[in-house]
């Protein structure tokens, strides 16, 4: 008892909370008990005297008792100790200055299961009695809504029996709560209440309580610790809105207040609510509001704010019609359907907008009509067939004629409405009958079928309806059993001769036809088959329609057929050939082309097949079997001299696009090109001993060193966890990097050495600690900073330099920078080499082919960032400098590759800074430079409004500059008089009037000059960039006269 009085003694002066745990430790181990406390409070609990009771508000024993209540375990309280802590809380209620205490300590000694049915009338006709929440602080009021909150799970059937005096009594206690915390409780309670006790004298007092808040526009503060969104705010008071049907009289016209007064984001709150409430309070309700509810819903929808507006208008019509058709009114004995007479006034409506297919309400309607399909047999099918009805009337009407594409447009919107959504997984295989009997939803089509299929092949054939009928039929097959197998075959027949038109003879539509044909080749391949030879000659229309495992199967077999026959060296036309004879490159062309064509299909199609999100299955058998194939063609014909046409480098670069559509890294492939074992890659053929295969030899010819683009290929795509021998890894990378650096190394085959270092540094930096030596130690100091060997080997050296470096960039890898600081070594030195290390400073910040995900390289996020904080600063230094120097160029195309290469949100705050920088790179020499700069600066023109300042101090440099880089006897090169041309086009566009009229003679007269210049791209942007500044000069006249 004394170290229980010593504890209580030590709170009052300490308030610390470890005081209260050594009590609640006590209670609960048996040591002491509530009854101690109490006498232990002693004079607290008794004390008139004004001094103790004032200490009493926060730190007295009300507050000590609630704290123990609060900590101690509720199972262990009976009934008889919470009888009597709730009697004399209910008396504290009564003290202003023991209030809240009081509520704190209930709020938790109701959620002791011992709390007797008879207490809970007394405690909450005290709270009704003596709480005035108006008076009391966020965190007090939180207590009432929590006790009142455990009591509802609790004790339901107790506050059930109150009747009246609990539903009235809440009302009054929640009226005018205005704090986010209190308010979630404080929607619950109401949801719980008006669900599940009877408010029928009470409903104006809850509509008063739950509707005030509507629409939430709460705002949450910077920072709010809390975490109370306006979305949960929303979430939790919707379902109070539609918790009865008595509010339906009541809230509708609020809805449709809020509907038409309000600010979009307003009207969006409403029109969610409503779709909520609407089946909640009942077609009677719906249908005494219904004329109000569909003008206001009609006018959202006919005339949008917002897309994301017009889509909540549609939802809610949605609704409030099958609230309409759940009961429907038929007041016209003579229909024949069970349609409710408004929802048939709001199916006429919008007939009447479809009657003119020309005006955008006619889109509107139709989306309406649309959304209608789902909601009841009767209502759909009169939808669907008054709107394909009038839709074919109005297309066979020759006074409507020059409205036929809207009709057609209007009509594919009704198809798509009847099939399913492209993104729904489908069978391989959808079935097509017969007959073309269609269940469910795609039966509302079948009366008007015929008419609607005969429209769109009609449509065909006029060039302003053909490309909308082309997306009907699209849809039309897409609907499931819509059409039968004749009929499709009939739509093939139509279609195919819009495929390898000539310009002249047809509009271009062979994407679409080819859309179409190959949505059909899934349904009725047959009908492609027949006709595949007619194709023949546009492969690559091919390669889109035969992804389907059916067609893909024949196609693959018939073009490795073809490049089989296509081995043979010799030309048709020479029937009896010398002994001798090799036909020379000009002989050999046509062939080559040819395979080339065949191996792009090929390429194209594996390509969109391994593509897909869900890649298809056949994909690995054909890898398996085609690539052998494919390296047997291409090893043998390096090999021998009489067998030129796979030994083409183009045709290897094709081949090499097919090996990267795999993910399995050949086990055999070191073993073919390192140790001869050729018939590892070939699938065990081979036609030539493999002894003569040796393309790293440093003797090799180029036909064997150009197949390295297959073993490069091969590398791209490799997993991280392919197994490779980690020891032996530098010193192969070390050997290719020599092999690149043979003076009969070509471009090609240098760019795939660069790929396969760049995968394998990437993927396996960690293991190659002994090649990023080599970098630094030995090829740094004997290659690439060696003044001594030839520049264009250093050059090579660089950009073998920079690909390593961006391999270990994007993974964010410590020795990226320090490769990195090298190339700023060759531009500081002023080196023969610095322009070249330059460029490489941008491209370490450019995106490639090889380094991606889908390739499972390793990509860091920010990398490009990270990389631009640290390189920019140390280019702006050196660039700043005006000396003319050879290295002060070096930095400029340093600083233009750089910004070039990255995204322009990383320095577009730098733009005052740089625009100096940039206009006197503008001078150099280089057109690939200046096209740069003028790629960045019209990128950051459409953020002038954060940088005129910029824009307009240097506006006479950009105008002069741009005008003398347009002209042709100053600049020869197109690509910078287009750019120049099209960046002096949109400064009027950010540049005042005032500044510019100066430059206005000047500008207009050299721009008539370029009207003449010899490449009609640049005539057409002359006069586009002309036009723009007229227009800006009338327009600016007008005004200031």
């Amino acid at each position: 008892m004394e170290g229980l009085e010593r504890h209580i003694r030590s709170w009052f002066a300490s308030e610390k909370a470890a005081e209260i745990e050594h009590v609640i430790s006590a209670l609960s181990s048996g040591e002491s008990s509530l009854l101690d406390i109490v006498k232990a409070l002693g004079e607290y609990l008794t004390s008139e005297e004004d001094t103790l009771r004032t200490k009493g508000m926060w730190a007295s024993s009300v507050q000590f008792l609630s704290l123990v209540i609060e900590g101690y375990p509720k199972e262990k309280l009976n009934r008889q100790a919470v009888h009597v802590l709730a009697t004399f809380y209910c008396t504290k209620l009564e003290d202003t200055e023991t209030i809240t205490p009081a509520l704190r300590g209930l709020s938790h000694l109701v959620k002791s299961p011992a709390l007797a049915s008879s207490d809970v009338p007394d405690l909450l006709n005290a709270m009704f009695t003596h709480v005035k929440m108006r008076v009391l602080v966020q965190t007090t009021r939180f207590f009432v809504f929590n006790t009142i909150d455990t009591l509802l799970k609790s004790h339901p059937d107790d506050l059930k029996a109150m009747g009246d005096q609990f539903v009235e009594g809440y009302a009054a206690l929640a009226s005018g709560e205005k704090d986010p915390r209190n308010l979630t409780v404080a929607f619950a309670i109401a949801r719980v209440i008006l669900t599940e006790f009877d408010i029928s004298k009470h409903v104006e007092d809850y509509f008063d309580i739950t509707f005030c808040y509507f629409p939430i526009t709460f705002r949450p503060p910077p920072n709010d610790p809390y975490g109370i969104s306006a979305d949960d705010l929303k979430s939790s008071l919707l379902p109070c809105l539609s918790a009865t049907p008595a509010f339906g009289r009541l809230g509708v016209p609020l809805f449709l207040e809020k509907l038409t007064a309000g600010s979009p984001v307003t009207k969006r709150d409403t029109l969610r609510a409503m779709s909520q409430c609407l089946p909640v309070y009942g077609p009677s309700v719906a249908r005494e509001f219904g004329t109000k509810l569909w003008s206001a819903l009609k006018l959202e929808i006919f005339q949008p704010v917002d897309p994301a507006t017009e889509k909540a208008s549609l939802d809610t019509l949605q609704v409030f019609v099958r609230v309409l058709q759940s009961n429907p009114v038929v007041t016209d004995e003579g229909q024949s359907d069970n349609m409710d007479d408004l929802v048939r006034t709001v199916c006429v409506d919008c007939l009447e907008a479809i009657g003119e297919p020309e005006k955008p309400q006619a889109t509107a309607g139709m989306k309406i009509l649309c959304s209608f399909l789902t909601i009841a047999q009767d209502l759909s099918s009169y939808a669907v067939a008054q709107a394909a009805d009038k839709l074919v009337t109005i297309f066979h009407d020759p006074m409507e004629v020059s409205n036929r594409p809207s009709v057609i447009t209007l009509l594919t919107d009704l198809l798509n409405s009847l099939a399913p959504p492209e993104d729904l997984p489908t069978p391989d295989k959808p079935v097509v009958t017969e007959s073309g009997s269609t269940p469910l939803l795609q039966d509302l089509l079948a009366p008007s079928k015929d008419a609607v299929l005969g429209l769109l092949i009609v449509g065909l054939k006029a060039p302003t309806t053909r490309v909308p009928s082309l997306h009907g039929l699209a849809a039309l097959i897409r609907i499931p059993s819509a059409v039968t197998k004749d009929e499709l075959g009939y739509i093939v027949l139509e279609v195919s001769e819009f495929v390898g038109k000539e310009p002249d003879e047809a509009e271009d539509v062979t994407s679409d036809v080819l859309s179409l044909l190959s949505s059909i080749a899934i349904l009725a391949p047959q009908h492609l088959a027949s006709q595949r030879t007619e194709y023949w000659r546009a492969l690559s229309s091919l390669s889109q329609l035969c992804a389907h495992p059916e067609l893909f199967e024949t196609f693959v077999i018939r073009l490795t057929t073809k490049l089989d026959l296509l081995r043979s060296p010799l030309p048709t036309a020479l029937a009896d050939p010398p002994p001798a004879y090799i036909p020379d490159a000009k002989e050999m062309e046509p062939t080559a082309a040819y395979a080339h064509a065949i191996l792009t299909a090929l390429a194209n199609t594996l390509s969109a097949k391994v593509s897909k999100s869900r890649p298809d299955a056949d994909v690995p058998e054909y890898i398996n079997t085609l690539l052998p194939h494919l390296f047997r063609l291409c090893l043998e014909a390096a090999i021998v001299n009489d067998e030129r046409v796979f030994a083409d480098i183009r045709l290897l670069r094709v081949v090499a696009r097919v090996i990267r559509s795999q993910n399995k890294f050949f086990s055999g492939l070191d073993s073919a090109y390192l140790g001869g074992q050729v018939k590892s890659v070939t699938g065990g053929e081979f036609a030539f001993s493999s002894e003569e295969f040796k393309p790293m030899d440093a003797g090799a010819s180029t036909r064997q060193r150009n197949t390295v683009l297959l073993y490069a290929a091969a590398h791209v795509p490799m997993k991280r966890d392919v197994s490779l021998d980690a020891i032996r890894l530098s010193g192969r990378l070390a050997d290719l990097i020599t092999w690149c650096s043979s003076d009969n190394c070509t471009p090609s085959q240098r760019e795939a050495a660069s790929h396969v270092l760049a995968s394998l540094v990437n993927k396996r930096a960690d293991d190659i600690p002994e090649f990023l030596d080599y970098l630094l130690d030995n090829y740094w100091s004997n290659v690439v900073y060696n003044r001594t060997i030839s520049v264009g080997d250093r050059r090579n050296a660089v950009a073998l330099w920079a690909s390593i470096t961006r391999a270990l960039l994007v993974r964010s890898h410590p020795s990226a920078m320090v490769l990195t600081d090298k190339l700023f070594i060759l531009i500081d030195d002023g080196d023969d080499v610095g322009w070249e290390a330059a460029h490489a400073l941008g491209m370490l910040a450019t995106r490639d082919e090889v380094l991606t995900k889908r390739n499972h390289a390793i990509l860091k996020i920010l990398y490009a960032q990270k990389y631009l904080d640290a390189v920019l600063p140390r280019i702006l230094e050196a660039a700043q400098a005006v000396t003319g120097s050879r290295r002060e160029a070096a930095y400029l195309v340093a600083l233009a590759s750089v910004l070039n290469a990255v995204p322009k949100a990383l320095y577009l705050s730098q733009m005052p800074k740089l625009m100096p920088l940039l206009i006197r790179g503008l001078g150099l020499e280089d057109p690939a430079l200046r096209v740069d700069i003028i790629n960045i600066l019209t990128n950051t023109v459409d953020a002038a409004s954060d940088e005129k300042s910029s824009l307009t101090t240097y506006a006479s440099a950009l105008v002069l500059v741009m005008l003398k880089n347009s002209m042709v006897a100053e600049m020869p090169d197109s690509r910078v008089r287009i750019a120049a041309l099209k960046y002096l086009a949109l400064l009027p566009g950010v540049i005042r009037y005032d500044i510019l009229h100066p430059y206005k003679v000047q500008v207009l007269k050299d721009l008539g000059k370029v009207l003449d210049d010899p490449r009609r791209a640049v005539r057409k942007e002359a006069v586009d960039a002309r036009t723009k500044w007229q227009v800006h000069t009338r327009v600016s006249s007008l005004r200031t006269n």
